[in-house]
């Protein structure tokens, strides 16, 4: 480290000290107040974190589902740690990406690798759950795309989340809201500030 900073000229190592302060900073902060943290977790609650997942939280809260799986059960890969925090990382980046753009569709459907995935943990889990249950019509997402067969959903169109769920299907969704990460000491002093006006 010192010999990087020999090279640097004296009246530069200030403001270069600053710069990675606020970039170190800035990122910091955007990790806590988007509680990136909570999506290394399981808990579907992290889903709602984005306003816009709220109807496909509400739909999968009163499925039959709900009591057996979590989203990361169906949208993200079980083969490998890895992969799963692989999957989820690129899905999450370009979830949010889309999000902040304010680029999402009414309807948010998944994308191609990720119905694959969806459909291999279909197999997967009710495999697990009843090997008969599954055996009599088991092909892979492939097949279906080469038209040898039909995807789960296409049968099962309303599980788990109904083939209405968009953005204005339920509008006044209750779900649980993420705790807020703005600490009790700032909301106390803006709400003194605010009365004092």
């Amino acid at each position: 480290m010192k010999s990087l900073l020999r090279h640097i000229p004296t009246k530069f190592i200030a403001p270069l000290v600053i710069l990675i302060g606020v970039i170190f900073g800035l990122g910091g902060y955007t990790i806590y107040m988007s509680r990136a943290y909570s999506y290394l977790s399981d808990d579907p609650s992290a889903c709602i974190n984005c306003h816009i997942m709220t109807p496909y939280y509400q739909s999968w809260e009163h499925s039959s589902h709900a009591q057996w799986a979590t989203c990361n059960d169906c949208h993200v890969p079980q083969n490998n740690i890895f992969n799963k925090y692989f999957f989820k990382a690129k899905d999450g980046l370009y979830h949010a990406a889309i999000f902040t753009l304010n680029a999402e569709p009414q309807v948010i459907r998944p994308t191609n690798a990720s119905y694959e995935v969806i459909m291999d943990n279909c197999i997967r889990c009710h495999t697990q759950l009843n090997q008969a249950f599954v055996n009599t019509g088991m092909i892979s997402y492939a097949d279906t795309k080469e038209g040898k067969g039909k995807a789960c959903w296409d049968c099962h169109t309303e599980v788990p989340h109904t083939q209405i769920s968009n953005l204005s299907s339920s509008p006044n969704a209750i779900v649980p809201l993420p705790s807020s990460p703005v600490p009790n000491w700032l909301k106390q002093s803006l709400k003194k500030k605010k009365q004092k006006q």
